[in-house]
C-alpha cells in the first residue's frame, strides 16, 4: 500500500459506518437525497479522522520509532515526509468541512470530534476510564452527525445503545492490550502506561456490566412502539419497535457473545476493526441483523 494510503488508516473507516444508523432506522434509506446527505457525513468523518491520524503520527513519530510495531508507520519509518503528511491532513480536513457544511448540526459534530481528539491524544488517553469514555463519545458524535445530516429526529435509545456498545468494545480493547503485557516479567509500559491499569479483574467486571447493559438496552429499543412519526422527514416513520424487530435479538446477542469469546478465548480484541472486517461469524451475524431489520423497516 502506498505510504499515504497506509497513513490514512483506511481500515479504521469502518468505525464511521455507525453514521448510517439514523438513516437506516428512520426509514430514509429509500430516499436518494437522504442517502446522499448521510454519505456526505460518512466521508466527512472518514476524511476528518484520517487527518487526525496523520497529525498524531507527525507528533508521535519519535516515540513511534521506539515501538516494535508503530515504527513501521510511514511517517515514523521515513517513507512519508512530514511536509507531505501535513499538507494531506489539511486537505482532508478542508474536504471534511466542505462535505458537511450544508448540514450545520453535522458540522458541529465534526468540530466537536476534532476538539475531543485534541484533548484525547495528549492528555485524556492517559487517564484510566476517561480514555474509554472519550472513545464512546467519538462514536456518539458519529451517530449524531448521521442523524443531523438527514434532519431526522434523535432517538435517545439509539444514543444509549451506541454509548454502551462503544464502552463495551473500548474496555475489551484495553483488556486485550493489557493481556499482552507481562508485568511480572517487567514488560516496558513506557509507550502506554495506562494499559497496566486495565490488567486487573476490575476491567473484567466492567466489561460484564457493559455487555449486559448493552443487551438489555437494545432489547428494550427493539420493543419500542412500532410507529413514531419522524418529524423532519415527511412521510417517513421509525419502525425500530415493530414486532419483527424482536427477531434481530439473536444476531445481536450472538455478536456480543462472539466478541467476548474472541477477546477472552483467542486474545483478538486489540483491533476491533479487524474483527468487523475479517471474522466470518461476526460478519454473518451482521448480515443477518441487516437482513431482518431491513425487511421489517422497509418491507
Amino acid at each position: 500500500m502506498h505510504p499515504i494510503l497506509k497513513s490514512l488508516r483506511l481500515r479504521q473507516w469502518t468505525k464511521n459506518v455507525v453514521l448510517f444508523a439514523g438513516l437506516a432506522f428512520s426509514g430514509g434509506a429509500t430516499e436518494f437525497s437522504t442517502i446522499l446527505d448521510a454519505t456526505a457525513a460518512f466521508f466527512a468523518f472518514c476524511f476528518g479522522s484520517s487527518a487526525v491520524y496523520l497529525l498524531n503520527d507527525i507528533l508521535d513519530r519519535e516515540r513511534d520509532r521506539a515501538h516494535p510495531v508503530k515504527r513501521l508507520r510511514p511517517i515514523a519509518a521515513g517513507t512519508l515526509g512530514v511536509p507531505q503528511a501535513l499538507v494531506m491532513a489539511l486537505v482532508l480536513a478542508a474536504a471534511a468541512v466542505i462535505l458537511v457544511y450544508p448540514h450545520g448540526d453535522a458540522l458541529w459534530a465534526l468540530l466537536a470530534y476534532w476538539v475531543l481528539q485534541a484533548f484525547y491524544t495528549p492528555l485524556l488517553k492517559n487517564i484510566v476510564l476517561l480514555d474509554v469514555f472519550c472513545i464512546a463519545t467519538g462514536f456518539s458524535l458519529r451517530v449524531l452527525a448521521g442523524v443531523w445530516a438527514i434532519d431526522a429526529p434523535l432517538s435517545p435509545w439509539l444514543v444509549a445503545c451506541t454509548v454502551q456498545l462503544a464502552l463495551f468494545m473500548a474496555l475489551c480493547k484495553r483488556r486485550a492490550e493489557a493481556a499482552t503485557l507481562d508485568l511480572s516479567a517487567g514488560d516496558d509500559t513506557s509507550q502506554r502506561p495506562i494499559l497496566a491499569e486495565y490488567a486487573g479483574q476490575a476491567t473484567d467486571m466492567m466489561i460484564a456490566v457493559m455487555a449486559a447493559s448493552t443487551l438489555v438496552t437494545y432489547t428494550l429499543y427493539s420493543l419500542l412502539p412500532a410507529k413514531v412519526v419522524a418529524a423532519g422527514i415527511a412521510g417517513l416513520e421509525s419502525r425500530a419497535g415493530a414486532p419483527g424487530m424482536v427477531f434481530t435479538l439473536p444476531f445481536v446477542y450472538y455478536g456480543v457473545l462472539r466478541y467476548l469469546y474472541l477477546v477472552y478465548g483467542q486474545g483478538r480484541g486489540e483491533r476491533p476493526e479487524r474483527i468487523a472486517t475479517m471474522d466470518l461469524p461476526t460478519i454473518l451475524a451482521g448480515l443477518g441483523f441487516a437482513a431482518v431489520a431491513g425487511s421489517v423497516i422497509y418491507l
